[in-house]
């Protein structure tokens, strides 16, 4: 068996109690085929057991026996144990989730596709990533001409594999720097010429044929030009194929010329890719438009940062889970009070204070933050609806776009943060390879690395999220929760932690304000700036700690309702657990954003006036 370990109880309590799927699920807002709660259920459920079984399998396996490389061929070969995790992944369909319902998806919507990604992604995530080729099907699919579209089709029925490439290596955050470049050849094809690094899935043994999705700059007269609008997308096959039934044929010029030696996620090859070299050219084609290229990949990036932040989410799930379990087993010390009567009987350390600190703050993340992708997913939710029904759904995709460097910048740096507490509850066996929880730390660490780091996240969370949209998602956010506020239904309960969160609110406000103060006065003093960069990540993770303790707070009202209503003997701990960490977070996080805020209020700029040789 695997060692993942699910929490299906509380992705079901957030889909169907807290954000209430299930009412656009009977109201068909997804189209007819759309699947019913107990559908959703059945498959959360048979998916969970797949993962703790077959898919989840090979995740040390993998690990300890990652790809191999062999530079005479240029091509990466896969551990047997994980091919059969992703078979078993493919042969369960599970790549249906996330595909609308005209390429032969299951009429799931993304509240629930990532609730059940997030199964996936915590027990195998290279397994998840190898499995990129439906997805990325849709974007061809989308943005293609007839033609194209019928490859998206062929990508899908054929099993391929994908890839996003963008970063190369002088050109990695700064994607506008890239150099790589396309020539247009009489038949319509493109030859691309560059280097790129950091490709995810860059080869694999698995799939017949892998679709590079790959930004390069055309050449030509009136085509080159400088920056991200200079770049357009290309669809660049490793083998190339027979263009109506995409069986395949000689091998095309974009070759694995490295494979990257990494801390973690060691299962998954991320590749440096060498186009046109080797004396072979490396053929593609234009998808869509010319100099359209960042704005369709962006519909991958921002597919990708979601699941960055869901994988993460999940992964500290699993690590909480295994401390969990762990601290209610072994026996240490005597109880507390009796610490210094050596007849005293030995307790589990989960009797002993700062272990049930611990505990606890890692379940007020991985729960909280659980609650805070579901809500992402929830706007997701309401522009799918909107787009099929011909109604408004302007306000829903500036949420979401507000909400996405939440979910995977605070998503990212809370796991791996946590994580640590995860693995200190089990002390020195914590550090052992017997548990997962050291590889479940290594993995996670790219989680605030790729598809931009945490403070280009917050950058893009303040100037392009807030600034730019006038601050219209983040006051409807903001409305939300004083909405919940207002609303008082616990009959006094928990007045304590609303009022926390109430103060909580004010504080967040003050941050940004404070920084929108800074922005303005740069128009005048452009090194005022420097102030917003200084705090831009404090920013971020004070929004999304507010959003935690909101959702922690609005899940102990559901759970209080359930349990005034008489819920069962099983479910009582449960949702008592629920209020329990309502309490805890509000009582001992939120408290800390009024010290952010004061250490914004009094921002300078010593920090940047200090020479470079003093670090």
């Amino acid at each position: 068996m695997a060692q993942y370990k699910a929490n299906v109880r509380d992705l079901e309590f957030n889909l169907f109690e807290v954000f209430r799927v299930q009412d656009r699920l009977e109201a068909a807002a997804f189209g007819e085929d759309t699947a019913d709660e107990a559908t959703a259920r059945d498959l959360l459920h048979e998916l969970a057991a797949q993962c703790a079984g077959p898919i989840g399998e090979s995740f040390v396996d993998a690990d300890r026996n990652p790809p191999v490389f062999d530079p005479a061929t240029h091509s990466v070969t896969v551990p047997e144990s994980l091919k059969k995790s992703y078979q078993a992944l493919w042969d369960g369909e599970w790549y249906r989730l996330g595909l609308p319902t005209d390429l032969g998806g299951y009429g799931i919507p993304p509240t629930v596709q990532w609730a059940a990604a997030e199964l996936i992604l915590g027990a195998n995530p290279a397994a998840f990533m190898y499995m990129a080729g439906p997805n990325f099907a849709s974007v061809v699919h989308a943005n293609g001409t007839s033609q194209q579209q019928h490859w998206a089709q062929l990508m899908i029925d054929r099993a391929w594999g994908s890839t996003m490439v963008l970063t190369e290596p002088d050109a990695g955050s700064d994607v506008g720097a890239g150099v790589t470049k396309a020539y247009a050849q009489p038949d319509g094809t493109w030859h691309v010429e560059g280097v790129k690094r950091f490709i995810t899935s860059g080869d694999q043994d698995m799939t017949e044929n892998i679709m590079h999705l790959t930004l390069a700059r055309p050449q030509g007269d009136g085509l080159n030009r400088p920056g991200t609008k200079g770049l357009s997308l290309f669809l660049v096959p490793k083998f190339h194929f027979d263009p109506e039934t995409g069986e395949p044929g000689a091998r095309n010029g974009a070759f694995v010329t490295n494979v990257e030696h990494k801390m973690g996620l060691k299962a998954s090859a991320t590749c440096e890719l060498t186009f046109g070299a080797h004396g072979t050219p490396a053929v593609g084609w234009l998808l869509g438009e010319v100099h359209n290229g960042i704005a369709q990949m962006f519909e991958v990036i921002e597919h990708a940062r979601m699941m960055v932040g869901t994988k993460a989410i999940g992964t500290l799930s699993t690590g909480y889970l295994h401390a969990l379990e762990y601290a209610k087993q072994r026996v240490q010390g005597a109880d507390l009070p009796r610490m210094t009567d050596k007849t005293a009987p030995r307790v589990t350390i989960s009797h002993h204070p700062d272990v049930r600190r611990s505990l606890m703050l890692q379940k007020s993340y991985a729960e909280g933050l659980r609650a805070v992708y579901l809500y992402c997913a929830s706007f997701q939710d309401e522009v799918r609806a909107g787009r099929l029904a011909g109604t408004d759904h302007d306000l829903a995709e500036r949420v979401n776009d507000l909400l996405l460097p939440i979910v995977k910048g605070v998503g990212s740096e809370r796991a791996y943060e946590q994580l640590a507490q995860s693995l200190q509850t089990l002390g020195g066996s914590g550090f052992l390879q017997d548990y997962p929880i050291e590889q479940y730390i290594r993995d996670s660490k790219i989680d605030s690395l790729y598809e931009g780091t945490t403070a280009i996240q917050s950058l893009d969370f303040f100037f392009r999220k807030i600034v730019k949209d006038q601050g219209g998602a983040l006051m409807h956010v903001a409305g939300e929760i004083q909405t919940f506020l207002d609303d008082e239904s616990g009959n006094g309960r928990l007045k304590n932690e609303r009022a926390l969160l109430r103060t909580a609110l004010e504080d967040t406000q003050g941050i940004l304000g404070t920084l929108f103060g800074f922005a303005s006065a740069s128009l005048q003093d452009p090194d005022e700036v420097y102030k917003v960069g200084q705090h831009s990540v404090r920013l971020l993770m004070s929004v999304g700690d507010l959003l935690v303790g909101w959702l922690l707070l609005r899940q102990a009202d559901v759970a209080q309702q359930a349990l005034d209503l008489g819920a069962s003997v099983k479910d009582e701990p449960f949702y008592q657990g629920k209020i329990g960490v309502a309490r805890f977070f509000a009582a001992t996080v939120l408290p800390e954003l009024t010290a952010r805020r004061r250490i914004v209020e009094a921002a300078d700029n010593h920090l940047m006036d200090l020479d470079e040789a003093a670090f």
